[in-house]
């Protein structure tokens, strides 16, 4: 018996051995990691009927309980048996496979077995069946459960059905004294070395399905990675400049030897291998692209003639051609070339898949963003645009009346009512203007008010020096100004001050308009800025529409405040950070 025991530890080593090298085969690896359809079932069933029939033809003879040595079986005597590993490769197929598998391969390896001969060569046909029955059965089950194939649940199964091969030996194999003293003499070392290889057998499978698991983690950080490297430039959209640079990242991220990406109609960047010919700005040279382009569908090439490349000295042998969608319209492509076929392997593939995803998401999120910008761009120009028509009549009314007395400061005005508009339509125009210009605006303005109300009102300028380049939004301060005007010192006999200030602070442009008004009440305070509201005497748009443009513009960064106490003056206070220029950045 102990003699049985080491040779079925050597059988076992040779299954073994066999498994391991078929496991450093990437179809072999493929079929065990993933979920079997009807032609990878049939391939498992054959592979481990396989095994089985490696088991008959390597197992050892057992006459009267004296071993045969002989390394290859290819025949028995009839009174002799066979100790050997053939269940072991049947269950595990089947607990993997479930049960077609588990039916095949017990087919295969029983059929194959009662062809051998031998005194229970029926009784080992019929259990190497039925092992594969319940191995499929259970394996099948446990998946439903949800529960994996372990190691140890596999070992169990394994040594039950052992059991339940000796116990229909001794149902079937005749003489029975003879049977019985078979199973006594096999039955320990089968048990356990079947155990024991099917235990070796595990580690083997479940050491693959780690490294598909770690490989599909190193797979995903490393589209996040190019995904998160290449997004500042998606954002641009596709254009020369940023798919050059999308085109370096990938090629340097990934074992490609070439990366192109174009638009519907030319190339736009193609980095790596045959930039000779595969130029920017050129039609693509490949009818693999325009093959896409037209399908919008993912081509694979792995052969230099499935490529068409127009040149025939072409160093790409290989590769996959991915669409680029915005909105289910094809807007690009995204190519990834290969020198040598084999680099294009599944785990590239299916790296490139994903990344096309990614980047047709990107794409869709900087149209998106594109659009949001064209909104509240239409938006504040809008808001701009709702400067009060009666300053115009009233500036007119007021020159026409000092043409009759005073020409020369008729014309001055005349000149002062030209810059402003003149203002108005450059700050229409742009949504960030320097703060030199703004000034010129509102002194443009006064110049025209003061003379309309003579002594009523005393304006200071406190302008902190080199603030002047500095880019703030059109219409920031000359509706402030105004408002100071007309709801400040409504019937105010004493001179009214207002004070315009600018200046930093903690990297942020303070502008404060105050004035030594009637102020306004706490309850109006409240809303405005943040709504329009209904009064006599104004409804709040100038606060607003200023407030507004300041959110949209820089993303909620700037802010407006307002302090003011009753018959004290009013306060108001514009916040802007340095160097910010929000969603309308203007180098962009």
């Amino acid at each position: 018996m102990f003699n049985l025991a080491a040779l079925m530890l050597e059988k076992v080593g040779i299954i073994v051995i066999v498994a391991f090298l078929l496991s450093q085969m990437k179809s072999f690896r493929h079929i065990i990691q993933t979920k079997h359809n009807t032609s990878e079932r049939i391939l498992l069933f054959l592979l481990f009927g396989a095994f089985g029939i490696i088991s008959n033809y390597t197992g050892v003879e057992v006459h009267y309980n004296t071993i045969n040595r002989a390394t290859w079986l290819s025949e028995l005597e009839h009174e002799s048996a066979l100790a050997n590993t053939r269940v072991m490769g049947v269950v595990i197929g089947g607990l993997l496979g479930g049960p077609i598998v588990g039916v095949g391969a017990g087919l295969i390896a029983g059929i194959h077995r009662y062809t051998l001969g031998g005194f229970t060569a029926f009784s080992c046909a019929i259990s190497t069946i039925l092992a594969g029955i319940i191995a499929g059965y259970f394996g099948r089950k446990r998946k439903q459960m949800g529960k994996q194939i372990t190691a140890g649940f596999a070992v169990i199964i394994g040594m039950i059905l052992e059991s339940v091969q000796m116990l229909l030996i001794l149902v079937f194999a005749k003489p029975f004294e003879q049977a019985w003293s078979l199973v006594e003499f096999i039955s320990l070392p089968m048990i356990f070395g079947n155990g024991l290889g099917t235990l070796l057998f595990m580690f083997i499978i479940r050491a693959i399905k780690r490294d598909k698991e770690v490989t599909r983690a190193n797979q995903t950080n490393l589209a996040f990675l190019i995904a998160d490297q290449t997004l500042p430039y998606f954002r641009q959209g596709l254009n020369i400049h940023s798919c050059r640079e999308i085109a370096k990242i990938m090629l340097k991220l990934t074992d490609a030897d070439a990366v192109s990406v174009t638009d519907d109609h030319q190339v736009l960047a193609h980095v790596g291998d045959a930039s000779d010919h595969h130029i920017p700005k050129s039609k693509p040279e490949t009818g693999l692209t325009k093959k896409v382009l037209e399908s919008g569908k993912i081509s694979i090439a792995r052969s230099k003639k499935e490529i068409l490349c127009v040149h025939n000295d072409c160093p790409l042998e290989a590769a996959i051609v991915l669409p680029l969608k915005v909105k289910n319209k094809i807007v690009g492509t995204l190519k990834m070339y290969y020198t040598e076929p084999e680099k294009l392997d599944k785990v590239q593939q299916e790296l490139a898949e994903g990344l096309a995803n990614l980047f047709s998401t990107q794409l869709e999120l900087a149209e998106a963003e594109r659009q949001t910008k064209l909104l509240k761009d239409a938006e504040i120009k809008a808001l701009q645009a709702q400067i009060h028509p009666h300053f115009l009549f009233n500036s007119i009314n007021t020159i026409s009346a000092l043409c009759r007395t005073d020409a020369d400061k008729a014309r001055k005005l005349l000149l002062e009512l030209s810059s402003f508009f003149r203002g108005n339509l450059q700050g229409a125009r742009q949504m960030l203007l320097p703060l030199e210009k703004e000034l010129a605006n509102v002194r443009a303005y006064l110049s025209l008010e003061q003379t309309r109300f003579p002594n009523k009102y005393f304006v200071d300028f406190q302008i902190e020096p080199g603030l002047e380049e500095l880019l703030i939004p059109p219409f920031t301060l000359q509706p402030l100004v105004e408002n100071a005007i007309h709801y400040g010192f409504p019937r105010s006999k004493s001179e009214g001050r207002i004070t315009i200030r600018a200046f930093f602070d903690s990297n942020h442009l303070k502008i404060i308009v105050a004035d030594n008004g009637k102020g306004i009440p706490r309850d109006r305070i409240e809303v405005l800025g943040k709504q329009i509201v209904d009064s006599k005497k104004g409804n709040g748009t100038a606060i607003f529409n200023i407030n507004e443009r300041l959110k949209g513009i820089y993303n909620g960064q700037a802010y407006l405040t307002i302090e003011s106490q009753v018959d004290h003056g009013t306060t108001v206070t514009i916040s802007i950070p340095h160097d910010y220029k929000g969603v309308f950045d203007q180098n962009a």
